[in-house]
Formats: structure tokens, C-alpha cells, sequence
């Protein structure tokens, strides 16, 4: 057990100097004692709230539940507001700012008297921003989730936000629903605080901080309204002052093993397509090499079996709660898993899955009985995109495994937008929609934008489904045979950019192949004549960003902080 004169924050406060002088006086400005705070762990409590983060809009509550556990364990707890990077509202997307969280919460911790952080996220980008920051920061962190909202509801029928939105709206474009009904769905849909019900980015990301040993057992899964999840916020700040006591730092749980065992879990829950860039990037901060091939790898292996949408059909995550949650799957996948290794707990993955039951087996399925055969995502490779692309094999039409087709090409969000609205436009079933410029530069930050909407001239038909490709991400809640994360992007002159309307696109997903059938001189021919597009930034975070990031397949963090630069070989003298 550490000594407290060995606390980090012990630098701030014990030394009889005249700036420690300083830093006792500004507590006891705050109204606290010495007591309060000397000798005894500090921990920081990152809460990424805001106004507009509906997702976390029960955090300010939760705080107080953190702290009090603090207490209780002996520590003394601060709140550190940290940047919300909310899905719903941020535009053009809230992934332009995940490395901007990621470097708020490394430096937050770094220049403050901290031993020790809690870190409260969920929504989307939330839980990547704050774990790559506290891996890079290398002090004893444990994460608490936002947990799901309640299921949606409208007219006795359950809905899932998001993928439900994209149904519906459909459905209304087609003309088949009325004004009424629209606005039901609109009032239904999200009724509580919480995350996305669905297996959507935020349920993901949760569950590869579980998987991963940095959350406590089971924390992934409760409902954000659910009285367990305030025991789970207390039983958080009681552990983290443990974890100071034993030093459990994230390079002893982030290893090699628990991001192949988190990969692992994502591909047997269904999850988000999102998983893949958020993933690479955590690993990459703890110096671990996860590749895309990995992950195609654990997803060719890896059976389906959280039947939860959208992947899944008619469940939630509220189902997968009451079904026993994450331990119940990992316990039904544990042989797949490296149980041997650290978590936040001070136990073993092995530990902390002992006694975790499945109560409805249609819920989660056994391995007898997938889902799906194999797990939630495919890496893609061929001469449009080289580097790779992804797409979520479960969540489309089979008869899009194998397609051929002209390709449709659009330039912008814009003018995708303006064309599928036509119900003149001139468009089959067969024809493949690429939008491009839409990636981590091009977007910029690489918008939602990847599940094209159906043009309404095919909706009238019928057709609900058609293959898309592009450079964005989607939401983890959409679906369809939509191919994404194309790599290199357009906008950097990536093989995208050279694709024309009519040509012929050939997608074999047996084979792992997206090709464009076009003969190698052509394609020379239009890269001579190809332009860079002007930049899209002149100054600010805008302009960091698009000197730093990285492409899709290497997690779109910052060339700087990724694996060798991850880490700080000793922390400075800051006094």
C-alpha cells in the first residue's frame, strides 16, 4: 500500500514552502480544513455534463454519488467539468472534438493535484475522449457509464432511438404515416435520461470499457434511471481510492489481452461500426498495435450474440439488462477470452465474471444459436479503398453480400441531400450511392453521414435497403449495406476521389473485396487530373486538427499522441 507522503498530490500540499503555503490556503478559501485533504487520496471527478447533453443529464446527481463513496473510502473528491462533446447537437459532428476531451482530460489531470479520476461519459465520443486522455495521463482511473434510457414508446409499440427514427422517417418520405403519427414518435422515443437504448455507439463504447477491465463488473449495462446505477456511482468512488492505494494504473490493465478481449465482446454484442476507430485509438495510447486486420480477424470468429438492435431484432438495452448484461455475455464468449487479466477491480476478468448467468436466452444467445455467424463487422480492402473500409454485415440485406452495380456519385451532404429528395431522379435498386468527401478531413471530422437515405423515388417502390459507400461513419444505431470508413479519404486524393457516376462498383463481402471495375490507365488519367481541395481551416482548433489527425484506420487520433508519443516517459517537475 502506497504511503501518503507519496500521494501526487502530497507535492501540492505537504512540502512548508510558500507555494504549498499557497494551495492550503486557496482549499481553506474553499471552506475546507486540512483535514480534509492532507494525507489522503485526491481524486478528481471528470464529468463531461452539459445543458445540451441529454444523454447525461442525470450526472450532476451521480457526482454526489461518486463523491460520497470517496468519502466513505477515505478520499477527498473534487468535480472537474470536462468538455461535454455531445451527439445530438455538436456540429458538424462530435468526433472533430474527441481528441479535444482526450487532451483536456490528459492535460486536466496532469496540472492538477490529482491521485486518482473518475470518469463519467457515454454518450458517443465520451468514452473514447476520456479513456485515451487518463491512459496518456497514467493515473488509477476507472470509468463509470451513463448506462441506456428506458425504452422508447409510441402507440403500444416499443421503439429504439435512432434506428427507429430512420425507419420511421422513411416511412413518412413514402408518404405512409401521417403528420400525427410522426410527432408521436418524435414525443416517444427518448424518455428518459440516458444513452441511445439501442446498441448504438454509446452502448458500445460502454461495453468496451467494461471489456476492456476499466469499468466495475456489470457497470455497462444498467439503465441510467435505475437505482443500481446510483450504488454503481458510489461503488465507483469507493473503488478509485483503493486503486490509489495500490497504485492500479491503466499500463496494468490496458494490455495487449484486454483490447483483444474488448474487440472480442464488441463483435459479439453487434456493435456500432463506430467501435473500430474509437478502439484503434484506446489501444494505440496504451502502445498496443491493433490493426484492422484484428479486428476482421476476431469478427470472422467471433459469433453474434447479443440480439439487440439493430443488429438484433425487437430487444434493448433495458432487455439485455434484466437478461444478465455484459458479464452474462462475456461469460458466454469466456472461452474466446483472455480471463486472466487485470481490471479495475484488483481481480481478474476471471473473478469478476464468476456467477454471471444468462436469465433469457433469446436475448443473449447462446453460441449454439448466433445471431449472426460471425461477429458484428467486416473489413473490406480493394482498389477504392486500399487502406480499408468497414461495414456491418448483420445489420444489411444478405443480397447485398454480393453486388454489382453503376455507381451514383455525390460530391456533398448537400447535394446527396437535394438528389434523394427528387422523385424524378434516375436511380435503380442496382445502382450503388457513393458520398465522398466526407471523411476525418473532408467532413470534416468525419460526419454521420454514411447511411445515405434510401431516394424517395425508391421508397415509392418498395425498396428499403441498397448498397452505399462512403467515407463518413454512421451512427451506431443505423443500418443497411452501407460501406464506410473508406480509406485513404477523398479529400487527401484517396481512390474515392477518382470514381465517376456510371461507373461500374463491385462489392464481394465472401472475399472481403470493394472494388471499382475501371481500368488501371484510366484511373491514372484522372489522379493526374486530380486537384487537392483548398483546406478547410485558417486558424484554431480546426487548423490542429487537420495538420494531426489520422486517417480512419489508424483511430483519427493525433499523429503526437499515438503509441510511442502516448506516453510520458516520467512526469515533469512541474514546481
Amino acid at each position: 500500500m502506497k504511503d501518503p507522503k507519496d500521494l501526487r498530490s502530497a507535492r501540492w500540499f505537504a512540502p512548508d514552502d510558500l507555494r504549498s503555503f499557497g494551495h492550503r490556503s486557496r482549499m481553506m478559501q474553499l471552506g475546507y480544513s486540512e483535514e480534509d485533504f492532507r494525507d489522503k487520496p485526491v481524486i478528481g471527478v471528470l464529468s463531461t455534463w452539459s445543458e445540451l447533453n441529454t444523454c447525461h443529464s442525470h450526472f450532476p446527481e451521480r457526482v454526489k454519488d461518486v463523491k460520497r463513496g470517496v468519502a466513505q473510502a477515505g478520499g477527498f473528491a473534487v468535480e472537474m467539468p470536462a468538455l461535454s462533446v455531445d451527439e445530438s447537437f455538436t456540429k458538424p459532428t462530435s468526433m472533430l472534438y474527441r481528441n479535444m476531451l482526450a487532451m483536456e482530460t490528459e492535460e486536466m489531470i496532469r496540472s492538477h493535484p490529482l491521485d486518482g479520476v473518475v470518469l463519467m461519459g457515454g454518450c458517443d465520443k465520451t468514452t473514447p475522449g476520456l479513456v485515451m486522455g487518463a491512459i496518456s495521463a497514467g493515473v488509477p482511473m476507472i470509468y463509470l457509464p451513463a448506462g441506456p434510457m428506458l425504452r422508447g414508446n409510441f402507440a403500444g409499440k416499443v421503439l429504439g432511438s435512432g434506428s427507429d427514427a430512420w425507419k420511421y422517417w422513411d416511412e413518412r418520405r413514402a408518404g405512409n404515416i401521417s403528420d400525427e403519427e410522426w410527432l408521436g414518435v418524435q414525443g416517444g422515443i427518448a424518455r428518459s435520461a440516458g444513452t441511445c437504448m439501442t446498441m448504438g455507439t454509446a452502448a458500445t463504447m460502454m461495453g468496451i470499457a467494461e471489456a476492456m477491465g476499466l469499468t466495475l463488473p456489470g457497470a455497462s449495462s444498467i439503465p441510467a434511471v435505475d437505482s443500481n446505477h446510483v450504488r454503481m456511482a458510489a461503488d465507483c468512488g469507493r473503488r478509485i481510492v483503493g486503486m490509489v492505494w495500490d497504485d492500479l494504473t491503466p499500463d496494468r490493465i490496458v494490455t495487449d489481452a484486454a483490447c483483444r478481449n474488448a474487440a472480442t465482446v464488441a463483435m459479439a454484442t453487434g456493435c456500432s461500426t463506430n467501435a473500430v476507430v474509437h478502439i484503434i485509438a484506446m489501444a494505440r495510447r496504451a502502445g498496443v498495435r491493433l490493426t484492422l486486420d484484428d479486428l476482421d480477424a476476431l469478427g470472422r470468429t467471433t459469433p453474434l450474440i447479443a440480439n439487440v438492435r439493430p443488429s438484433g431484432e425487437g430487444y434493448l438495452m433495458e432487455d439485455f439488462y434484466y437478461a444478465g448484461g455484459l458479464r452474462a455475455l462475456m461469460m458466454q464468449i469466456s472461452e474466446r477470452l483472455d480471463t486472466s487479466v487485470m481490471t479495475v477491480t484488483g481481480k481478474t476478468l476471471a473473478d469478476n465474471l464468476e456467477g454471471a448467468e444468462v436469465y433469457n436466452d433469446d436475448v443473449i444467445r447462446p453460441l449454439s444459436n448466433p445471431v449472426y455467424h460471425e461477429g458484428s463487422l467486416a473489413v473490406l480492402r480493394g482498389n477504392l479503398c486500399p487502406d480499408g473500409a468497414i461495414i456491418k454485415p448483420a445489420a444489411c440485406n444478405p443480397k447485398y453480400y454480393v453486388h454489382e452495380g453503376p455507381a451514383l456519385v455525390f460530391d456533398s451532404y448537400p447535394e446527396m441531400k437535394a438528389a434523394v429528395d427528387d422523385e424524378d431522379l434516375d436511380i435503380t435498386p442496382d445502382h450503388v450511392m457513393v458520398l465522398r468527401n466526407a471523411g476525418p478531413l473532408g467532413g470534416p471530422g468525419m460526419p454521420e453521414w454514411g447511411m445515405l437515405p434510401i431516394p424517395k423515388a425508391l421508397l415509392k417502390q418498395g425498396h428499403r435497403d441498397m448498397l452505399r459507400i462512403s467515407d463518413a461513419r454512421m451512427s451506431g444505431t443505423s443500418y443497411g449495406a452501407c460501406v464506410l470508413h473508406v480509406a485513404p479519404e477523398s479529400y487527401v486524393g484517396g481512390p474515392l476521389a477518382l470514381l465517376k457516376t456510371g461507373d461500374t462498383v463491385r462489392l464481394d463481402l465472401p472475399n472481403r473485396r470493394l472494388d471499382m471495375l475501371v481500368d488501371a490507365a484510366e484511373l491514372e488519367t484522372r489522379r493526374a487530373a486530380w486537384k487537392q481541395p483548398e483546406p478547410r481551416f485558417e486558424r484554431g482548433w480546426g487548423w490542429m486538427y487537420s495538420r494531426h489527425v489520422t486517417q480512419a484506420d489508424q483511430g483519427c487520433d493525433f499523429d503526437f499522441l499515438q503509441s510511442d508519443f502516448g506516453r510520458m516517459p516520467g512526469e515533469p517537475d512541474i514546481f
